[in-house]
């Protein structure tokens, strides 16, 4: 069997038996790939095609044992493996927090709130930061600014250090145990925000993979909301006078609508809709 013809096998048995996707890829083809290149210890942008030549059986039992795992515990393969890549960039990842893949990093490296940051920006909020992907992409696209990372669970922040240290970042970005803005330090130029927004009714019905992530980083109450009310009403005290919110609500446009119903925001495009992510000026949430 060829590594072409093993991710062929793999993609096949992933479908059956109904795995869910969405936390690192979307699809059965690109699942088999990461899982047999990652098991294979090799580059996950390899060109399988390069490769005709049979795998030794060895090799060939090591990935299906790895395939077994992942059907049968529902672990999602950034768990198994242990890291998980968002826009290019590589991060440690584990279950004392959510997989790297919010809307938010295609904003940043896409430049598309730069027209409302001040060229004299100089310091960022990372609210909800979890493992600290979000922070390091926001050090590695803007040298200029350091990054506060503030999260509700100690394991999260154990997560965000392990980050910081492997993109080299500890002089650029200060982590904080916090619950929403109680412990943020001054005021910011940028607030980014993927805070736990999913509805009651959601959460009832995530897949087993979903359910392997932190309940607290996922759950925003009956109508997703809860976290973000008070965000909404406090994020004024800690942004400059020209500082803005980046705030991702995912899906739950309905919802925010109904309990915004008078806030002006801009909506950032991203691969996944144009409203799932929303800019917020400072004199917006004032009004």
């Amino acid at each position: 069997m060829t590594p072409v013809e093993l991710i062929d096998h793999c993609a096949t048995d992933l479908i059956h038996a109904r795995v869910a996707f969405g936390q690192g890829t979307l699809n059965a083809q690109d699942e088999a790939a990461w899982l047999v290149l990652w098991a294979l210890n090799l580059p996950l942008d390899t060109d399988t095609g390069t490769f005709i030549s049979p795998l030794a059986d060895e090799d060939i039992q090591h990935v299906l044992a790895l395939l077994r795992k992942r059907i049968e515990t529902r672990q999602p393969m950034a768990y198994l493996t242990g890291e998980s890549w968002l826009l290019g960039v590589s991060f440690h990842v584990d279950q004392r927090c959510l997989i790297p893949r919010s809307l938010i990093a295609e904003v940043i490296a896409h430049g598309s709130m730069d027209p409302w940051l001040h060229p004299d920006s100089v310091r960022a909020l990372d609210l909800c930061t979890g493992g600290g992907s979000l922070a390091v992409l926001l050090a590695l696209v803007y040298p200029q600014l350091q990054i506060d990372g503030l999260d509700i669970s100690a394991d999260a922040l154990a997560v965000a250090l392990i980050n910081i240290e492997r993109h080299g970042l500890h002089e650029r970005i200060e982590t904080r145990l916090s619950d929403g803005l109680t412990h943020a330090s001054g005021v910011y130029d940028l607030i980014v925000c993927n805070p736990p927004y999913v509805n009651a009714h959601s959460m009832s019905t995530l897949p087993a993979e979903f359910r392997l992530e932190p309940e607290i980083a996922l759950a925003g109450g009956e109508d997703g909301m809860d976290f973000i009310r008070n965000l909404i009403q406090q994020a004024s005290s800690f942004l400059s006078e020209d500082g803005v919110l980046v705030l991702e609500i995912g899906h739950e446009i309905e919802h925010f609508n109904r309990a915004f119903p008078a806030l002006d925001v801009m909506y950032l495009s991203t691969s996944a809709g144009d409203e799932q992510v929303m800019l917020i000026t400072r004199q917006a949430l004032l009004s």
